[in-house]
């Protein structure tokens, strides 16, 4: 172990009291506290992580991210939250190095099927969707997709959906050809379907569609921008970025993001 990641972890150690004491007094605070009912998280910094904890591998940052979903879906379940939106691949994550690729493929994969029989899932009825290009992801991974929609198909206290394959532009597009197929179908031409085109029209074609629009979303690793993440659902979104690398997103960071949205005066564009 280097001498780095042992200053880390001493350093860690020496903190964890103040950190905790911390942390009791904010969730004390968030009782009175408004919070959204929809919640949109870019989970991004898992590979600038592991190369700055030290770790051997890179997909060690992945797996530790991947590890992470679910203890802060934990804690948004536990607000009261009752759809949570995750980014956990987009298209562009295609044009990395095939073998990063592939493991992260079989990472999900492994993560998925684990979804159908994880305790927390079943206890606290939380439904698993899926949204993205998902026809362009490895057929085993598709499988896998499948059955764990399935399998929570019939829970209704909250909703995890885990874009994979996804990109806002993408979404847009995919939902204007689906309004205009669908128009088609109907016997309209395509002058009345101008007619019917509006924003309403198509948000029934959004992959989101029948959900409320996320009224918060965090980012971590300190970059400040969406990268076409809900493009259109986040018109009226609070925003909040956080340094923190995903795999070291921590519940006060959690707590923090909520309580600036708590201090958010939101008009709707009024």
């Amino acid at each position: 172990m280097s001498r780095r990641i042992l200053w880390n972890y001493f350093k860690s150690l020496l903190k964890q009291p103040f950190y905790k004491l911390y942390e009791q007094r904010l969730s004390s605070k968030a009782l009175s506290w408004k919070l959204p009912k929809h919640i949109g998280i870019i989970m991004d910094g898992n590979r600038r992580f592991a190369q700055h904890s030290g770790l051997s591998k890179v997909m060690d940052g992945h797996t530790m991210g991947a590890n992470k979903l679910m203890e802060v879906v934990n804690w948004s379940f536990d607000m009261g939250i009752s759809v949570i939106t995750v980014w956990s691949f987009s298209l562009e994550n295609f044009q990395r190095d095939s073998e990063e690729v592939q493991s992260l493929f079989n990472l999900f994969e492994v993560k998925t099927l684990e979804l159908i029989q994880h305790e927390d899932i079943k206890r606290k009825n939380i439904k698993v969707r899926y949204i993205g290009k998902l026809e362009m992801l490895p057929e085993s991974l598709q499988k896998a997709i499948s059955a764990a929609e399935t399998a929570t198909a019939h829970y209704k206290k909250c909703t995890l959906n885990i874009a994979m394959a996804y990109g806002g532009r993408e979404e847009i597009t995919d939902s204007f050809k689906s309004f205009l197929l669908n128009q088609k179908m109907a016997g309209y031409s395509l002058g009345e379907a101008i007619e019917h085109l509006d924003s309403n029209a198509i948000e029934p074609y959004l992959y989101t569609s029948g959900l409320p629009e996320p009224d918060l979303i965090i980012r971590t690793s300190g970059e400040v921008r969406l990268s076409g993440f809900l493009l259109w659902q986040s018109a009226y979104s609070e925003f909040y970025f956080c340094d923190t690398y995903w795999p070291a997103f921590r519940k006060i960071d959690f707590l923090r993001a909520l309580r600036s949205y708590d201090q958010r005066q939101r008009r709707f564009g009024r």
